[in-house]
Parts: C-alpha cells; structure tokens; sequence
C-alpha cells in the first residue's frame, strides 16, 4: 500500500511538470482604439502612457478609464498631415521615451519631421519637461539636415542604453537609389543622414563616441542605414538591436556596434529598387552583415525584448512587429544568434508599428491604422 502511494505521488508530480512545460498560448484583446496611425509608446506607469499618433497628436492615455488627452505644446514646425497628397509619405510624430530618471527629472524625448516652409522637411529630435500635460522648456538635440521634399524613410527611433546615452536612428531620405549623390548618403560621414547617433541627454557629445575623422557629423556612431525604426536594449547583455527595412526584400534585424558600417547602399540582403543603379566602390571599408534578413518583405518596425512573466517559453525572446503582411515575430537568441523565429497570429494579420512592455511586465502593440489600437497580447 505504501509503495501505491509513493507511486501516485510520483505519477501526479509528473503530471503537474508536464502541464507546467504546456506553452501559453498568445491571443489580443483590444484595449483601446480610435488612435490616428500611433507609433510610439512611453509608460508613466502600469496604467498610464504617452503615445504619439503619427497623424495625429502626442497623448496621455489612461489604459483603465480610456481617457486620451492631448499633450498640449508640441513643436510648431512639426509636419501637417499631408498623406492623401504625397503617396507613401512617412511625416508626422515618431518615437515617444521618457527620461530613466522621469520621476525627479520629468523630460520627454520625441522624433517627428519638422518643416521649414519651402525647404522641405527632416527629422528632429528634442525634448521638453512635462508639467500638467503641457511639454515646456523645449531643446533641440539634433536636426538631420538638409531639409528636402523627400517625404521617406525619416528613421526617429530611439531608446536609452544602458550607459545612459540616447541612441537615435536617421533614415537616407531617398526612395530611389538613382537619387544617390556621387558619395552615396548613408556612406558620407559629413551628411547627417542614414546614420545612427548616441549622444547625452542634453544633447551633448560623449567623449568616447568613436572617431569618423575631421568631416564626421557630431554624434556619429554608425552608418549605411537606410531606413531603420525600431531600436531596443537586450537587458540580459545590454546589446542594442536595430530594424532596419530593405528596398525588394533586404529587410534586417542587426546588433548596434560602435563604428559599424551596416552597407547601404553598396551592400544589402535584397535588391536596389533603381536596378540600373551601380554604387560606387570603397577600398579598405568593412561592412557589417545582419543577424538576420527575411527572403520576403516584413517592414520590420519597433521591436522589443520580452521579460514578462505571462509566456515563460518567451523569456528574453525578441519581439519584433512589422507593416507588411501584418507580421509579430518571435526570435530566440543565443549569443548574439538567432536560433528560432516564430511568426505569430499569421490568422490575424494587422499593420503593426510598435511592440511594447508595460512596468510590470504586459505586452501590447500599437496598430498603424486610421482606426489604430492598443492591443494586449495575453496568455489564453
């Protein structure tokens, strides 16, 4: 008898680990909606978050109440909303972060296209203290000039390292490469874009940026980027990792490296859209391939690294969104490898601009859609 019992403990042991090795699976329920293309989102708390409608407006947004009020003082010089004129046109609010220290020091940084009656438009970034819903105390900290009529491939992502610097992508601007000058945009150190910056957050230039040479833009820190929007920290390593969208195909997932040449538009995983374009050869130059490209278009956006508690099987997984084909991603990394990807809800496809986690650990995306939404993705 006694030697029954011991068995059925057993036998009920490893019934219970079975069932605790059972994946959780992902379903969404939609939080909010009625937000005007958002792209970004900045939480204050587990309930509260800034969220930036590219055609729309910087907001405060209650998840609970679903209050949204408008943030009130945003630059003057950002773009009007000018998509059903200019096909494809890329203008409006970008990137949304609050400062690592908001409590005692409640700065908000925010990346949009900026005009200059014209001129044209190029990315600015700045930032501003926000008091009773209202950004005051405005400073520029970089302006990716010149300004152009190109409406495209602005970039504006941006995320905090773990050294405390500000990282900040900048689009080429171009949409056909038979634009390129005779240096081409992103292989130029003097010409501010197709670049990836790190600076303070006052705007300042770190001491130990990586040197480019005499003509370098201040701020460098890599270079050969097309169209790069989503930035994010691995806080398991402190790596920083970078979308970045190809022109046919040539869509990437790459690692941040001090004074990298990530190739645009001499190398790419895809194909030039101008296929008579032949860019010109660099002796001496090392470029640096991606982690990982798609053999179809994704349009990777605002990626993210899981550390929920709610999908134990996505621990440290990269969560990368994307515009084309409504894509959500699932990467395992060891290494700085990709061993495993997952391409989730393929039933449910949406245009998806950001993937982001809450304090305490929810996921949610943003929807890149007249009607956008918040949306939780939970465990069924």
């Amino acid at each position: 008898m006694k030697n029954l019992i011991v068995a059925f403990i057993v036998l009920l042991i490893g019934c219970s680990e079975k069932q605790s090795t059972i994946p959780s699976l992902p379903t969404k329920e939609i939080v909010m909606d009625g937000l005007n293309h958002p792209w970004s989102m900045a939480f204050l708390s587990n309930e509260e978050a800034l969220v930036s409608e590219k055609d729309g407006h910087l907001l405060r947004i209650n998840l609970n109440s679903k209050e949204k009020r408008i943030i009130k003082g945003f630059p003057t010089d950002l773009t009007d909303s000018i998509r059903a004129i200019h096909f494809g046109d890329n203008s409006g609010i970008f990137e949304v972060l609050i400062d690592p220290d908001f409590t005692s020091d409640p700065w908000v940084y925010v990346s949009y296209a900026a005009k200059v009656p014209g001129k044209g438009t190029t990315t600015k970034i700045v930032r501003a203290q926000l008091k009773n819903d209202s950004l005051l105390q405005h400073q520029t900290l970089l302006e990716a000039n010149p300004f152009t009529k190109e409406y495209y491939h602005y970039g504006g992502g941006m995320t905090f390292g773990p050294d405390g610097k500000l990282y900040i992508t900048i689009g080429e601007r171009l949409y056909w490469e038979k634009d390129e000058p005779e240096i081409p945009i992103a292989q130029d150190v003097s010409d501010k874009r197709g670049k990836i910056y790190r600076i303070n957050p006052d705007g300042s230039i770190p001491d130990d940026n990586p040197d480019f040479g005499p003509n370098a833009v201040p701020g460098l820190y890599a270079m050969g980027i097309r169209a790069a929007q989503g930035i994010t920290v691995e806080p398991k390593t402190g790596n920083i990792w970078f979308s970045e969208h190809g022109t046919i195909q040539g869509d990437e997932i790459n690692i941040l490296k001090a004074r990298a040449n990530y190739g645009w538009p001499n190398v790419t995983s895809g194909k030039l859209r101008s296929q008579d374009y032949t860019p010109p050869k660099f002796e001496g130059v090392t470029f640096t391939p991606p982690v990982w490209f798609w053999q179809h278009t994704v349009a990777p956006t605002g990626l993210t690294f899981y550390t929920g508690n709610e999908f134990p099987q996505w621990e440290n997984n990269l969560i990368v969104p994307g515009l084309s084909r409504g894509s959500l991603w699932r990467f395992r990394i060891e290494s700085e490898i990709i061993k495993s990807a997952e391409e989730l809800f393929i039933d449910d496809r949406v245009r998806i601009r950001k993937v982001r986690q809450s304090p305490d650990g929810k996921l949610y995306i943003l929807t890149d859609e007249d009607n956008g939404k918040l949306i939780q993705i939970k465990a069924q």
